[in-house]
């Protein structure tokens, strides 16, 4: 029995043994993973998994299963397995669990991939990395360490309303992680960069890292060399999209989720400044839109259909300041009588699909750049952030600047700031926002969720400039 084969079988098997629901995920993945540190190589990685994961609905319970292995005596203990453990939480659960009623699709759809990783052997990936690291050591950067990882999933999801969807994805991410050092100040600066889209190899061209990372080290030396303390009281935030992506996820996106929200993260990663009774309400100024997409064409968090077979579409969490949608799986959404909101991911196949953000980022305006700094007296650009803190309820937050430069009389001065801070509540912060620029850009990361801890690619971006007013510094 192949992968295809055993998800039809679990949903048979499933049904007989008495699930009102059943679902088949199957996976098959392959990561490699190139590492260089101060131009040595380190231990890499070449990773191979498959295998399909099981949920169920029994007695308005659910069990959760995996296999890895495709005899029929596993796959029925497997199921049975799901069975057991939905049985035995049934009789300690308060509400039964009822998941969102959805159109069932059948579909089948692949990434755009012009450059196959798979056709590059080793070598030629750490050649690009020695290239890189070559260009790197002639600065200041005394501690280097550049990372190339590439992957490939196939996966295959059918369940019992009929749903049957069949996904290729294929995904570049590159990561460094640098140091510089000013040895006549005692000065020390050190930033992270990561890149990462859903395609081939031609993404390591578009990215031109050499030049990337060879202006960001320059920079990064001269932070550490010439950037002087900033100044003290109340000033206005001129963000990058850095920093104004790291706040649509971590003050907007994760408390939109709605197992936070509804207290099933609470023990894990925190809950939320939000609820359900704070929907239709305003949060931010008007000027404030947060948008989920996952449908963004190359995008590191791009999918077409979620883990649950339900179509993407791109959420609209804050909507003119107003609280406007959650992030829902089909549970979530089943408990709060709606529908899911195609939000359902997972890293594996022996993960459940759980709330998750793909791409969020807060939208553009329809100002140039000249035009934001206008009526500045005093003020901080914050191009990028060397660091963030947030609370459990993602009420308080905190950023820190690493490319920071003063803003003086309207004008955009060429004066390093050191490691500025804007911190403040996130409702004063999605308030003070009254302007962004044209242009969107956006940065890709890891985002961690979940126990067994998940992580799920995720790009967060915003406009090239976006304005906070009236910070205290």
């Amino acid at each position: 029995m192949d992968g295809k084969e055993s998800t039809e079988y679990v949903i048979d098997l499933a049904q007989q043994m008495g699930a009102s629901f059943a679902e088949a995920r199957f996976e098959k993945s392959l990561n490699n993973q190139f590492i260089l540190k101060n131009g040595v190589p380190e231990i890499g990685g070449f990773g191979r998994s498959f295998g399909t994961g099981i949920r169920v609905l029994v007695d308005g319970a659910m069990g959760f299963a995996s296999f890895n292995s495709f005899e029929r005596k596993t796959i029925d203990d497997a199921v049975k397995e799901a069975i057991k453990l939905a049985r035995a939480s049934a009789r300690l659960r308060k509400y039964p669990i009822t998941f969102s009623e959805e159109k069932a699709h059948q579909a089948k759809y692949s990434a755009e991939v012009k450059e196959s990783p798979a056709d590059k052997s080793p070598e030629e990936k750490m050649a690009t990395l020695f290239e890189i690291d070559k260009n790197l050591s002639t600065l200041p950067i005394p501690f280097r360490i550049v990372f190339l990882i590439d992957g490939e999933l196939t996966s295959y999801y059918v369940n019992s309303d009929g749903a049957k969807i069949e996904a290729y994805q294929a995904r570049m991410n590159f990561f460094s992680l640098l140091t510089a050092v000013d040895q006549s100040k005692g000065a020390m600066e050190q930033a992270y960069y990561s890149k990462g889209a859903t395609g081939g190899y031609e993404w390591i061209k578009k990215w031109d890292l050499i030049n990337f990372l060879k202006n960001e080290a320059e920079v990064l030396s001269k932070v550490a060399s010439s950037a002087i303390e900033p100044p003290k009281g109340i000033v206005d935030f001129v963000v990058g999209p850095n920093v104004a992506g790291v706040i649509a996820h971590e003050n907007c996106g994760h408390p939109s989720e709605a197992d936070r929200i509804l207290g099933r993260e609470a023990a894990q990663a925190g809950e939320s400044y939000l609820n359900v009774e704070k929907l239709g309400e305003r949060i931010g100024s008007d000027y404030v839109t947060v948008i989920d997409d996952p449908t963004i064409s190359g995008s590191y968090g791009w999918y077409l259909y979620d883990a649950e077979g339900i179509p993407a579409r791109p959420r609209y969490l804050i909507k003119n300041g107003i609280f406007n949608e959650m992030l829902h799986n089909r549970e979530s959404a089943g408990y709060l009588g709606t529908h899911s909101t195609g939000a359902a991911r997972s890293s594996g196949y022996n993960r459940e699909p759980i709330p998750r953000m793909a791409n969020t980022y807060i939208a553009n305006g329809d100002y140039e750049f000249d035009e934001i700094l206008e009526g500045i007296q005093l003020g901080i650009y914050m191009k990028n952030f060397t660091e963030w803190n947030i609370d459990d309820l993602r009420y308080q937050s905190k950023y820190v600047g690493r490319e920071a430069y003063l803003i003086n009389d309207g004008e955009l001065t060429n004066q390093l700031i050191r490691r500025p801070v804007l911190e403040t509540t996130t409702p004063d912060l999605f308030n003070a926002i009254d302007a962004a620029t044209k242009e969107l850009e956006f940065d890709a990361a890891t985002c961690g969720k979940g126990d067994p801890m998940q992580g799920a690619p995720v790009w967060h971006g915003g406009a090239t400039a976006t304005r906070i007013r009236n910070i205290r510094l």
